[in-house]
């Protein structure tokens, strides 16, 4: 029996569980690195104490030609009787970003790898075909449109290889507890963003007997996790169980609980402008701490850069889409970049949901909303992103320049006038301009 990715983490969990628990004496794990792969040679060990025949081969499975040379090699005392793929790539990057390497890295393990092995074993005599599939091919995740293609692709092949009579189980596995080759680069925030999401990490004993279950069913894909619906839940759960509220939920900027369905505009529109921006305040700051993992509003400070709090594109297109469902605004994918701070994104999303109070603001207002906004910009192009253009120092300083003259004439001071044997073109129309009263 060829378990794929069998040196893995997932693999040799899979392979302990096929000797233990099914009784099988004779297995191949298959690997790109075969005995190189780290802690192949303690997992054969493991399993040869246990009475198990173990082979290792070296094969990518993307590559049809190895896959053909490794089924030859099958002995025909031991022919082969089920295959287990659960080899796989990870190669991140949200859409605007994929290339064709990215998601031939993808696909080549996960799909060519499995076509390779439903073509190679044809006519053989196979009691089980399972492909470890991801739940990410059914509920979609962010920053894995390769992968979750990849994976929806295996749950198809599933459903084909049944309507033509043949043997076949994609397991659509949600996370997996125990860190694998794939998993292990997710930090505590990663984490944390996936349990958001509703979906809770499996034990390793858990997700093997889920596989035990699946295997009984008679079903040809099936979706193996640790479900349980949060607030809001993602469209796909939203009817599988009744969701989890907590106590912020009533800052949410949703009805939920008063009986009453009325848009947090409508909300607004009947309190002082003070207690809109309280309001308002509350709603964002508790969105951030959700995304953030924060237990409480409070913990978002009121003017911390959200790079400066941990921020980044994933978090803030999902701050943008809880914020999107707590305002019903249509808004930005950059609207937390545009407006970097929970106090300016505040002043922000109140001149969109009342544009008409927006307009009969006091002028302090205003310009705090534009200070905020130049402050997103200032801190873009001091801090650019990978790839993108900074300042110069020249422009750097020309800039600082222009607002120290701007804080003097805020504080009531005349401001500088340039030198005009250095000054710039736009500097000396700028002072005409100031002279003349004219534009």
């Amino acid at each position: 029996m060829p378990v794929t990715g069998g040196t893995g983490t997932l693999g040799a969990a899979v392979a302990r569980h096929l000797a233990a628990g099914h009784g099988v004496r004779h297995l191949l794990l298959v690997s790109r690195r075969g005995m190189a792969a780290t802690g192949a040679e303690e997992l054969c060990a493991e399993l040869g104490q246990a009475g198990v025949s173990v082979s290792v081969a070296a094969c990518d499975v993307a590559d049809r030609a190895q896959v053909a040379a490794l089924l030859e090699q099958v002995p025909a005392e031991h022919p082969l009787t089920a295959v287990v793929h659960t080899a796989g790539v990870l190669d991140d990057a949200t859409v605007a970003c994929l290339n064709r390497e990215k998601i031939d890295a993808v696909v080549g393990a996960k799909v060519d790898g499995a076509l390779h092995l439903h073509e190679l074993t044809a006519g053989m005599d196979l009691s089980a075909f399972v492909l470890f599939s991801s739940a990410a091919g059914v509920l979609g995740s962010p920053g894995q449109g390769n992968y979750a293609a990849a994976n929806a692709a295996l749950d198809a092949l599933a459903h084909q290889r049944r309507a033509a009579g043949l043997p076949a189980l994609s397991l659509a596995w949600g996370l997996w507890e125990e860190a694998s080759g794939m998993t292990g680069h997710l930090d505590a925030g990663d984490r944390h963003r996936i349990t958001r999401s509703g979906l809770h990490p499996l034990t390793t004993p858990d997700a093997l007997a889920l596989l035990d279950t699946a295997l009984v069913t008679g079903r040809p894909a099936l979706l193996p996790a640790d479900l349980r619906p949060t607030h809001p839940a993602p469209p796909l759960l939203e009817h599988l169980a009744p969701a989890r509220t907590s106590p912020r939920t009533a800052h949410t900027g949703t009805s939920a609980g008063a009986g009453q369905d009325v848009s947090l505009a409508d909300r607004l529109a009947t309190l002082t402008p003070e207690q809109q921006h309280d309001t308002l305040f509350t709603v964002v700051r508790t969105q951030i701490a959700t995304v953030l993992g924060h237990q409480t509003p409070e913990a978002v400070p009121a003017d911390s850069a959200f790079r400066d709090l941990g921020f980044d594109s994933l978090t803030a297109v999902e701050l943008r889409n809880r914020l999107s469902r707590a305002t019903g605004l249509r808004l930005p994918a950059t609207l937390a970049f545009d407006h970097p701070t929970a106090t300016a994104l505040t002043r922000h999303l109140l001149t969109r949901l009342l544009p008409d109070d927006a307009a009969t603001a006091p002028p302090e207002q205003s310009l705090f909303a534009e200070i905020g906004r130049l402050e997103a910009v200032l801190s873009s192009v001091a801090s650019p992103l990978p790839g993108a253009q900074g300042l110069g120092e020249e422009a750097r300083s020309r800039l600082a320049s222009r607002l120290r003259s701007l804080a003097q004439v805020l504080g009531g001071e005349e401001a500088p006038r340039p030198d005009l044997g250095e000054a710039t073109d736009e500097e000396m129309f700028a002072l005409i301009d100031q002279e003349t009263g004219s534009p």
